[in-house]
C-alpha cells in the first residue's frame, strides 16, 4: 500500500512539474532570458575550466543517464557555463526519472530565478520544501568550492533560501519572511546565519517594521566564523552601525558579492528615505555584465515595480 501511495504521489508531482516546465518564453537567438524590462540577456563566454568540468559531468551522465547524481551535476555544470535554459531542460528530464527527488526541484527553481521566471521558481521550490518535510538535512556539495574547500550550505537551507528569494523578487514579503525563517540556521553555521539574517532584515524593513528588523541583527557579531558569505556578514554589520558605507562598499562593486553589497546599500538609502540615491544605485547595478547575480536580479525587480 505504501509503495502504491508513493507511486501515485510521484505521478501527481511529475504531471504538475511537467506542466510548469513547458513553454519557456521565447528569446532572441543566443539569449538566455529577457530582463524584466524586455532586454535580451546573453551569457558571457565560459571559462575553459568550466567547460572542462562540464565535459567530465557530461561523460558521467552519458555513462548512466538515469543516475540522479549524474543528472544533478550535469545540470549544475551546464548552468555554471551560463546555459541556464539548458540546465533547466536537464533538471526537467531528471524530474521525469526522479519525481520525488527534492534536489531536482531545488536546482531547477534556482535557474528559473536566473532567467526571471519567478512564479515557476516558486512552484518548484515549494514542491522541494514539501518533499523534504520530515527528512534529515544533508550537506550540499559545492560546485565552486570556497578557499577552505568546506561546504557551508545544505539541501534544506538552499531550498528555503531560493524560495525566500523568489518570493522577495515578487515583493511577497510575508511568504519571503516565512521561507527565510524556516531556513534560518538550517546549515548550523555562521555562513547560513548571516545570509538569512540579511534577507530577513531587508524584508522586515520593506514591511515597515524597523524595530523587528533591528532585532534580527542581535545574532550578528563581528567575530563570527564566516567562510564564504563575507558580503552578507559585512552588510549585517553595516546595518548594525559597525561598518561605514565606505568600508562596506570598498572596491567590490563589480562582482557577485559586490552586487549583494550594492543592493543592500541601495536598500539602506531607501530605508533612509533617500529615494534618488537608492534608484541611482539600482540603475548603476543594471549597467554591469553580471545579470545573473541575485543582487542584480533584485535591483531589476525593484526598478520594474517602480516604473
Amino acid at each position: 500500500m505504501r509503495n502504491n501511495c508513493r507511486s501515485m504521489l510521484a505521478a501527481t508531482i511529475f504531471f504538475a512539474a511537467a506542466s510548469w516546465a513547458q513553454n519557456l518564453p521565447e528569446v532572441p537567438d543566443g539569449a538566455q532570458a529577457l530582463s524584466l524590462t524586455g532586454q535580451p540577456l546573453y551569457a558571457a563566454a565560459p571559462a575553459q575550466g568550466a567547460l572542462g568540468r562540464l565535459a567530465t559531468a557530461r561523460a558521467d551522465y552519458d555513462s548512466d543517464p538515469s543516475d540522479a547524481d549524474n543528472i544533478i551535476w550535469y545540470g549544475r555544470r551546464t548552468a555554471y557555463t551560463g546555459d541556464y535554459r539548458g540546465a533547466i531542460e536537464i533538471f526537467s528530464e531528471g524530474i521525469e526519472t526522479h519525481p520525488l527527488d527534492a534536489r531536482m526541484y531545488r536546482h531547477r527553481g534556482h535557474r528559473y530565478v536566473s532567467i526571471r521566471e519567478f512564479d515557476r521558481a516558486i512552484q518548484d521550490l515549494e514542491q522541494a520544501a514539501e518533499l523534504i518535510e520530515g527528512t534529515d538535512n544533508e550537506v550540499e556539495p559545492d560546485g565552486l568550492p570556497n578557499a577552505l574547500n568546506i561546504p557551508v550550505s545544505s539541501l534544506h537551507g538552499n531550498i528555503w533560501y531560493h524560495l525566500g528569494l523568489a518570493y522577495y523578487l515578487k515583493q511577497d514579503w510575508d511568504n519571503a519572511y516565512r521561507a527565510y525563517k524556516n531556513g534560518f540556521d538550517s546549515g548550523r553555521n555562521d555562513d547560513n546565519r548571516v545570509s538569512t539574517t540579511h534577507w530577513l532584515y531587508m524584508i522586515l524593513q520593506r514591511k515597515g517594521d524597523p524595530e523587528a528588523a533591528a532585532e534580527v541583527l542581535d545574532v550578528i557579531t563581528a567575530d563570527m566564523n564566516v567562510i564564504e558569505n563575507m558580503s552578507y556578514h559585512n552588510l549585517c554589520l553595516f546595518y548594525k552601525g559597525e561598518l561605514t558605507l565606505a568600508e562596506l562598499i570598498g572596491d567590490n562593486e563589480d562582482s557577485p558579492a559586490g552586487a549583494a553589497i550594492m543592493y543592500g546599500a541601495s536598500n539602506w538609502h531607501y530605508y533612509m528615505d533617500d529615494l534618488p540615491k537608492a534608484k541611482e544605485m539600482l540603475e548603476q547595478m543594471l549597467a554591469t555584465d553580471g545579470w545573473s547575480a541575485f543582487g542584480v536580479v533584485a535591483a531589476e525587480a525593484d526598478l520594474a515595480v517602480d516604473k
